[in-house]
């Protein structure tokens, strides 16, 4: 069988967003452009198309109209102190600082202009801990969540004048880098539906094939060592395609691959029932109003484990348990105003874009997703009494680990402080809940003080949550012009990386900690910097 031989003026690998905005610029700079993609197409454009779609944006139109005063300046302040990115870390820093003076133009003016619109509601994610997170609101979610990004992009890409140049491969799976008089000028590798063996060749070349973290192997080995042992179960978050491969094959051919301990893990994974991979995972919206317990009905914290302030201290207060995974014990009052998925395949609303319905939901709440994940997820059981409920988690487990005692002395306390009223809580978890109340985006999506064990509000819910591995942080270092560096941070030429691949930027942009929404705007950023900057040369 002959080999297939693929030629452009640049070779894209990975059609993830990364690889689409990428393609998109090169077109617009009148570059031929060959896409390979291992995934089929209806994948085009990767985890993004299943993501809820929040993309970090400082000075917005939808902040200004909620008076919310941000600058690039506080932006990068609160970027590099919740990422402890330190003055060691030259390339993440200088990303960051570019990311947050450039993404009012380069990001979201550039979306607006090829049909993507925001919610004018603008989220607060990653409040922070003890020290600021995001000082303000800044996680703005595309209208149509990640599939109405995706699919203004497609759109887009379907009508461009130059749409001829560019041709897709799917289905082809990169084995290995091709190199010519000491510059990368190719690939090869195999198309995994015929079997046939193919190449590609241009001037430049373009990783933008994700992380590892949908190789949970991978995720194992980078474990961040001061956590112990990875956690027994892992769900996967991520695609089967984000192995990790290309970025050994860099490293073999010596570019630097950096920070792979970096990882954007969730705390709240649930088992799909429907999965499309191994161990394929849900990332649930954590309830605020929930009481958060380890394996054995006790409490963890403090400071108490709330959603929105800090994700990472979530996953690290969970890992060093020992057993490492948890339950979530609400009552259904709380369940149908708070409980929610991330991503674009639950948010039906906000996805099909039905502005009354979603405006229903957020007032009213959403028993039919309730309904849904009790009916049909393993990890969720429900119950009329505490005791009946730690019989039926103990079943689901297998042992008898959650204590009853334990678990109804901490749902006592839990209620007896609601009761008192707001002037006596003395809790971490209700002065975090007042907290984002004051905020009128999670005001009308959070309970105003729910008791646990209440009559009124049963049945009473348990949901058994595991860490589910999502992005990985670090990757392939780059130049502010996406350039692979090597060991000795040169360039290496002809070689890019871009979004996941590379960290989000310089092979760890954010550092140990994300403010959210900078995943999808680093893929935009990352894959129009290189396109710019190969059109230059």
């Amino acid at each position: 069988m002959a080999e297939a031989n693929y030629k452009a003026d640049v070779v894209i690998i990975g059609g993830g967003l990364a690889g689409l905005v990428a393609a998109i610029e090169l077109l617009e700079h009148g570059k031929s452009v060959a896409l390979i993609e291992r995934a089929g197409e209806d994948r085009f454009g990767g985890l993004a198309r299943v993501s809820f779609g929040g993309i970090f944006i400082t000075g917005s139109p939808e902040q200004k109209r909620a008076g919310i005063r941000d600058s690039p300046r506080l932006a990068l302040r609160d970027w590099i102190r919740y990422g402890e990115l330190s003055e060691k870390d030259i390339w993440p820093r200088r990303w960051a600082e570019a990311y947050v003076n450039c993404c009012k133009d380069d990001v979201s003016r550039w979306l607006r202009e090829r049909g993507v619109s925001f919610f004018p509601v603008v989220n607060w994610a990653e409040r922070g801990l003890n020290e600021p997170g995001n000082s303000v609101p800044r996680f703005h979610i595309v209208w149509g969540t990640g599939q109405g990004l995706v699919l203004a992009l497609l759109s887009h890409l379907a009508a461009h004048p130059q749409r001829e140049k560019l041709k897709l491969h799917f289905h082809h799976r990169v084995t290995a880098l091709t190199e010519t008089a000491d510059r990368f000028t190719g690939c090869a590798g195999i198309n995994e539906q015929t079997g046939e063996e193919f190449s590609a060749e241009g001037e430049a070349i373009i990783i933008a094939a994700g992380g590892i973290a949908g190789n949970l192997d991978m995720v194992r080995r980078n474990w961040y060592k001061d956590w112990g042992e990875p956690p027994e179960l892992l769900l996967n978050g991520s695609h089967p395609e984000a192995d990790g491969y290309l970025h050994e094959v860099v490293r073999n051919s010596g570019g630097n691959i950096t920070h792979l301990d970096w990882m954007w893990n969730y705390a709240a994974g649930v088992h799909h029932w429907k999965p499309r991979h191994e161990l394929h995972g849900l990332s649930l919206v954590p309830p605020k109003s929930a009481l958060w317990v380890n394996f054995e009905g006790r409490r963890m914290g403090p400071p108490a484990m709330v959603t929105a302030f800090d994700t990472r201290y979530l996953v690290e207060t969970i890992c060093r348990q020992k057993k490492k995974y948890s339950w979530q014990i609400l009552n259904w009052k709380i369940a149908r105003k708070e409980f929610a998925v991330s991503g674009s395949d639950f948010n039906h609303a906000i996805r099909e874009k039905q502005f009354l319905k979603f405006l229903l939901s957020t007032i009213f709440g959403n028993p039919e997703l309730v309904r849904e994940f009790i009916a049909n997820c393993e990890d969720f059981v429900t119950a009329d009494s505490v005791a009946e409920l730690v019989e039926r988690m103990n079943a689901l487990t297998g042992t008898r680990d959650v204590d009853l005692k334990i678990l109804e002395e901490e749902i006592r306390l839990y209620d007896a402080q609601i009761e008192r009223g707001p002037a006596l809580h003395n809790d971490d978890q209700l002065r975090r809940i007042a907290h984002a109340r004051r905020y009128r985006g999670d005001r009308v999506r959070t309970c105003n003080f729910a008791k646990i064990d209440d009559p009124r509000s049963r049945p009473l819910i348990a949901i058994r949550e595991f860490i589910l591995t999502r992005k990985s942080m670090g990757g392939i270092q780059t130049d502010l012009d996406c350039r692979v560096l090597n060991t000795a941070g040169e360039p290496m030429p002809g070689l890019y990386a871009v979004g996941e691949a590379a960290g989000f930027g310089g092979g760890g942009i954010h550092g140990l900690r994300s403010l959210e929404g900078t995943f999808l705007g680093g893929c935009i950023f990352t894959g129009r910097r290189a396109a710019q900057s190969i059109a230059k040369k």
